[in-house]
């Protein structure tokens, strides 16, 4: 009788273990499945209670001791990275689930009732089955919305709760949706059009009846959970993880999260510090073309009040921005030896964050999408729209994710996941890689490409400095409007966010300067026989990457 072959058994162990990770993952966030074009789950909305928290931490604690106690000596290089992967992605999954912040996310920026809008239209409806669970779907989110609710309850009882400031916020949002008449319901008219061969009147009735009955009740239950802690919520002078018991622990988990790195909060803000000097320097070279001045206040002042370097109408942003990323797509032969199959396209919205973007449907459904918020178009900067679709669309996110679901050969958790620091961190890259490629259309533009620096990197200084440092709401506004162009009308609400999503804006710089340290390594090693294409594939080519991961896959591809 022959022995099994060890190196056989540890790759087929880990195919089992990757295909089981991947199905936990679709069946604990059914949403994302149906983005993804997977239907499995399309009746069902997530699930926020604490028990199914519980459930979800240890079996990512399983899942990471399974891929440990996986011998790597038998496995084949692409195996060896899935293993890691693996084992690092449970990991501070678990960390950051440990943390229990569920009990203090009044989130006025990124809340449920921001979400659900958002959304419920990518959620493709391809047949009528689908379109049928639409129905139970927001009957889930409303479950979903009470179980949140109840966490922050938990949350009040253990002395942990939101700043007052985000509390306010998402009570505002949630009553002004509960007043307004059904037949303007925010979700109603976000719904999809259903299939051919649904009776859509029917349809759209019994979607309305969960509305009626079953969602606005329960985001009626939720605000009032949110009122409930407002005598206690933390005031505007203790807004960060700091001011809790476990905030310290809370926040180095969250880093670890957001940066898939070791470097502490003070590292993180020394990095900060450090890059806002840089920038200083590079505004005052390009000041005088741009605005005629190289003073760095008067450069500021004219990038957020001249009205020449401003948007007029909303539909300049979509143009522009279509004009930029077809000027990016003409030049990536050059750059990148693999390019995308699914288009990228440019949709206006005027809800949600300042731009951001979809992935296509892993079906070919839909496509990658540049969403860019064009409800105020003044508060554009015209210097800020091509790093931002750069960074958005082509070469940034499309490239990176795109590229990563249509993979072969890898497992199919690998084609989906996002790590933060790897993904922010590529856009971020490609803003300065742009300006490599020629990309930019004139000074004024590259002024923009700083503009983006200095979000990133006063990023680094004030979520540290809120979060561990203990600066005050204010404090972190006044930091980021003397370092950046950004208006004291822009940074609130981007603090606001920084304070209710701790760690995860650290990610964008700290992955942007790892990048080019491992790009300026691999040139070191390679010399003249460097080649950036070939770069571009060993970052890419392997989905989305914990940073430490990335520094082997590349260093091994380009040695």
């Amino acid at each position: 009788m022959t022995d099994p072959d060890p190196s056989q058994a540890a790759s087929t162990d880990l195919a089992h273990l990757a295909e089981a990770f991947w199905d936990h993952h679709l069946e604990s966030n059914p949403t994302e499945a149906h983005l993804l074009g997977s239907y499995r789950y399309a009746a069902f909305f997530e699930d926020a209670s604490r028990e199914a928290e519980d459930r979800r931490i240890e079996a990512m604690r399983t899942f990471a001791a399974d891929a440990w106690a996986i011998d790597p000596g038998g496995l084949s290089e692409q195996e060896k990275i899935t293993r890691l992967v693996l084992e690092s992605t449970a990991t501070s999954t678990a960390d950051r689930l440990q943390t229990r912040l569920a009990e203090l996310h009044a989130d006025p920026i990124f809340g449920p009732q921001v979400e659900l809008p958002i959304v419920v239209p990518m959620l493709s409806l391809p047949d009528a089955e689908v379109a049928e669970a639409m129905v139970d779907k927001l009957h889930g989110a409303a479950r979903w919305l009470r179980e949140q609710g109840d966490r922050l309850r938990e949350g009040l009882a253990a002395g942990r709760v939101s700043p007052a400031f985000a509390v306010d916020g998402a009570v505002t949002q949630l009553e002004e949706q509960l007043a307004t008449p059904l037949a303007d319901d925010a979700v109603l008219a976000a719904l999809p059009t259903p299939p051919a061969g649904v009776d859509e009147a029917a349809w759209r009735a019994r979607c309305e009846q969960a509305v009626a009955t079953a969602l606005r009740p329960a985001m009626a239950d939720y605000r009032d959970a949110l009122v409930a802690t407002r005598g206690a919520a933390r005031p505007d002078d203790k807004p960060g993880l700091c001011w809790l018991d476990d905030g310290e622990r809370s926040y180095a988990a969250l880093l670890r999260y957001s940066t898939t790195t070791s470097m502490t909060a003070q590292q993180i803000h020394d990095l900060g510090l450090a890059t806002v000097a840089k920038l200083a320097d590079e505004y005052r070279a390009l000041g005088p073309e741009v605005v005629g001045t190289d003073d760095l206040a008067r450069i500021f002042e004219a990038m957020r009040t001249d009205p020449r370097l401003h948007f007029e109408r909303s539909e300049q942003l979509v143009e522009a921005s279509e004009v930029a990323m077809a000027r990016a797509w003409a030049a990536m032969p050059d750059w990148f030896e693999v390019l995308p199959q699914a288009p990228c396209g440019v949709k206006a919205t005027a809800s949600g964050a300042k731009a951001y973007y979809f992935p296509p449907a892993a079906d070919g459904s839909r496509g990658g999408t540049f969403f860019i918020n064009t409800g105020d178009p003044a508060s554009w900067g015209t210097f800020e729209l091509e790093s931002m679709a750069f960074h958005e669309g082509i070469p940034g996110h499309h490239l990176q994710l795109t590229i990563a679901a249509e993979l072969q050969g890898v497992p199919e958790f690998r084609k989906h996941l996002h790590n933060n620091a790897y993904a922010e961190g590529w856009g971020l890259y490609t803003e300065r890689l742009a300006d490599e490629m020629g990309l930019y259309s004139s000074a004024v533009d590259r002024m923009g490409m700083y503009a983006a620096d200095s979000m990133r990197a006063c990023r680094l200084v004030v979520d540290t400095g809120l979060h561990a440092l203990g600066w005050s709401r204010e404090q972190a506004v006044r930091y980021m409007v003397d370092n950046s162009p950004l208006a004291d009308s822009m940074v609130r609400p981007e603090i606001d966010r920084y304070i209710t999503n701790p760690g995860q804006a650290t990610g964008y710089m700290v992955g942007r300067v790892e990048i080019e340290r491992i790009r300026a390594a691999a040139e070191a090693r390679q010399g003249s026989a460097f080649d950036i294409q070939k770069f571009h594939s060993a970052v890419l080519d392997q989905g989305s990457l914990p940073l430490e991961v990335l520094d082997e896959v590349v260093a091994a591809r380009l040695p």
